[in-house]
């Protein structure tokens, strides 16, 4: 019963963020004092500091950093929002700030701190949309839509990745299309709808042809190649196409390349099960072991899945060294 009345606010929660903009909001504080100046250079500090606290969290987890985050967010942003700015610099300022607030909120479920991460993203979107920033009120909708996928509440999910990828339409950032469209699958797979489902991942690819190799500067301009032939390969796992699952993720690994620990384990990890499933067990023990290795000193909710899911898996196999040695690495580790 608890877990059911958590997955209906937790529902509620991720949809109300749909109603909750102030267009006005911005514009408000433009005209009223505050207790200190605003300018693009608090604007520069904050985007940097979001810089530095993601690439920390990304190389080791969320559970690194979040407390320097929250801290930096609580005694320097929010002295800045509450300053004195122009309507250029308080836009700037909002946008600038829901990142951050994003990133914190990635941090958190990153930590497994699931209602703490969805309050974040919420104010993430209610930030960049009051910004009049698409792109980042996009990114949090699919933060949220994401989140709902993992949580179960799978109509919840389709409504907001499907809002994600509307406000993503007036966007020419193919990478952003392409991390959007994605979601969107992702969401259409879990519901069973596996025409849309299909239909999204071919717009998905189609968008991250036509995408730069190199990151850009918003959240969704990170998103790689690599990281779009890992998400594919499991909404085609999802489809029961394991074959085109496991080209995938391969393709992320070995040619599009994951320079994260973080990330690679993660692929690692799955990779696994789908080698597993198509009865490869002896690859599927190997790349676990890669995973093992990769994975060390990570500080991860996703990390943490990972170890328990080989774990469950392993007495089902047959008896051999090979699964034996991974059991007692597992052991040892936990």
């Amino acid at each position: 019963m608890e877990r059911r009345q958590f997955l209906a606010a937790s529902a509620a929660v991720g949809l109300a963020a749909l109603d909750l903009t102030d267009a006005e909001a911005v514009t408000r504080r433009v005209r009223r004092p505050g207790p200190v100046a605003v300018g693009l250079g608090e604007v520069s500090a904050v985007r940097m500091m979001t810089t530095s606290l993601g690439d920390a969290a990304s190389e080791l987890g969320g559970g690194h950093a979040r407390h320097l985050a929250v801290r930096y967010l609580t005694l320097d942003v929010k002295r800045w929002l509450e300053g004195r700015y122009t309507d250029k610099v308080g836009r700037e300022l909002f946008a600038a700030s829901s990142e951050l607030v994003h990133l914190i909120g990635w941090m958190a479920r990153d930590e497994g701190n699931q209602g703490l991460s969805q309050r974040y993203h919420v104010h993430s979107y209610k930030l960049a949309a009051e910004a009049g920033e698409n792109e980042l009120a996009a990114t949090a909708l699919r933060g949220l839509a994401d989140q709902a996928i993992d949580l179960g509440h799978i109509p919840t999910a389709v409504r907001l990745a499907e809002a994600c990828e509307q406000r993503g339409q007036r966007l020419s950032n193919p990478k952003a299309l392409a991390y959007y469209r994605n979601t969107f699958a992702r969401a259409a797979a879990a519901d069973g709808d596996r025409t849309a489902a299909a239909q999204m991942l071919t717009s998905a690819q189609s968008a991250i042809e036509h995408a730069p190799a190199l990151p850009g500067q918003s959240w969704a301009s990170h998103y790689s190649h690599g990281r779009w032939a890992h998400e594919s390969g499991m909404i085609h796992a999802k489809l029961g196409d394991y074959a085109a699952a496991e080209e995938h993720l391969h393709l992320a690994l070995d040619i599009h390349g994951l320079d994260r620990k973080r990330t690679r384990a993660i692929v690692l990890a799955d990779l696994g099960q789908v080698q597993l499933k198509r009865g490869n067990t002896s690859q599927a023990l190997h790349t676990w072991n890669d995973f093992l290795d990769c994975s060390d000193g990570v500080q991860s909710v996703r990390i943490n899945d990972g170890l328990t899911n080989i774990t469950a898996r392993l007495p089902g196999l047959p008896d051999n060294a090979a699964a034996q040695e991974l059991g007692e690495r597992i052991t040892a580790r936990t």
